[in-house]
């Protein structure tokens, strides 16, 4: 059925009293969607209606610690927060302090983490705003601290998928070299080798199309998964032969062995490894094939505090091997990346394998280890339970509707799409 809502763009007037469809946390292991009433915005605050947001291994974790997470207030108990911290959205109403910077129907999205160490965050800290809801409130403070962020974007997807794009590019920031004085050079190595282990779910396929189209180019992308059919799409998606045009050599490898990383990488080790596994022995294969000045990144972010693997730290000293980690991003980096995008340099839609509707927002989270596939895209205004991009054909062949998403989705090299992503919303 059709939708009957009005975009934010026609709304156009003041809202007094919104009711909002939301995932809230209570505890762990306790999320509920339920529907109330948002209270008025002061002069300083937004109101934003959400269109999208993607489902993130984070809201996972979060859901199952509940109040031990760090993020997480203590009373959430009492005081539910929202879900969800992926999202793109339409301003609705604009409060007067404003009213020169926001206009109603600006598409916005907005980095989580609003505070250092990011105990204050959206999705994990807050009661009235997240991203598995139909309506949030901005608050002041988000606003006077410009993290609130304006999207010239023909899509909202693109929206949803550029705070875990962001998260990638913080890491590629974070690797670092010395140079002849020892001095700290931030960043991948100009012309160096690069390997993205356990490469090949949604983050690290970004940081694929980051290595091959980012700001610092690599002269070597190896890309290692042990699930070949991950390793068949991410090939389909990115051409070895494209990348040899931009003069970098990219490798999909189905191995953990040391020595035939080694051997591809010409015997010397990679200058750059990231981990997108929070697994000890893939962050020690990480250690193994480092070379001379080489940087390990952690990016996979465990749930057990005490998780270590073992590093060799007599190359730490005498072969200059250094490791790094990051959590989240900051509004530079999601600027970078809207610029990337801007420029069609990077395309985040790779991410996307599946697509729902509100209601599959808690089946979807809570089960995300157990979904195989990559980025799951809740979209906040329609009921449709999770369905995989690949499983259109299938499905159109009851449904008419299906069938012209999967036309859109094949025409797109069988990649979610603007065009999609319309028909989606006015027709579901």
């Amino acid at each position: 059925m059709k939708s009957s809502e009005p975009s934010a763009a026609q709304e156009g007037y003041k809202v007094k009293n919104m009711k909002t469809r939301a995932v809230r946390l209570y505890g762990a292991n306790d999320v509920r969607l339920e529907e109330f009433e948002l209270r008025p915005i002061t002069s300083g605050e937004l109101l934003i209606k959400i269109i999208s947001d993607s489902v993130c291994m984070s809201t996972h974790k979060t859901i199952l610690q509940g109040a031990k997470h760090l993020r997480v207030p203590e009373n959430v108990a009492e005081h539910p927060v929202i879900v969800g911290h992926e999202f793109c959205a339409e301003v609705v109403e604009v409060g007067d302090k404003w009213k020169d910077k926001f206009a109603v129907g600006d598409k916005v999205v907005m980095p989580p983490v609003l505070s250092y160490m990011g105990v204050n965050t959206v999705g994990y800290s807050f009661e009235d705003i997240g991203g598995v809801s139909t309506y949030s409130i901005v608050y002041e403070h988000i606003l006077d601290n410009d993290f609130l962020i304006k999207l010239n974007s023909d899509s909202y997807f693109n929206g949803s998928l550029i705070e875990p794009a962001s998260c990638v590019i913080r890491g590629y920031k974070a690797s670092f070299h010395l140079d002849e004085n020892y001095n700290h050079v931030i960043g991948i190595k100009e012309g160096g080798k690069v390997a993205i282990l356990a490469g090949c779910g949604p983050m690290g396929l970004v940081a694929i199309d980051i290595a091959l189209h980012g700001n610092v180019k690599p002269s070597m992308v190896v890309v290692t998964d042990l699930d070949q059919s991950r390793l068949d799409r991410a090939e389909a998606i990115f051409s070895p032969e494209e990348a040899a045009k931009n003069g970098i050599k990219l490798v999909f490898a189905n191995t953990s062995d040391k020595d035939e990383l080694m051997e591809i990488s010409g015997g010397k080790g990679f200058d750059d490894v990231f981990v997108y596994a929070p697994v000890p022995a893939v962050v020690e294969l990480g250690d193994a094939i480092l070379g001379f000045d080489g940087c390990l990144n952690f990016f996979a972010g465990p749930l057990d505090k005490n998780f270590s693997a073992n590093f060799n730290f007599y190359n730490v000293h005498y072969a200059q091997h250094h490791v790094a980690g990051t959590s989240g991003s900051t509004p530079e980096d999601m600027r970078d990346i809207v610029d990337l995008i801007g420029q069609k340099r990077l395309d985040p839609s790779v991410m996307i394998t599946h697509i729902g509707g509100i209601d599959a927002a808690i089946d979807t989270t809570v089960n995300l280890p157990k979904i195989p596939g990559g980025k799951k895209l809740i979209y906040t205004h329609i009921e449709l339970p999770l369905t995989a991009l690949a499983d259109f054909e299938k499905l159109g062949e009851t449904d008419e509707r299906f069938k012209v998403l999967d036309k859109l989705v094949k025409e797109n090299n069988g990649l979610w799409n603007k065009d999609a992503e319309k028909y989606l919303l006015e027709n579901f």
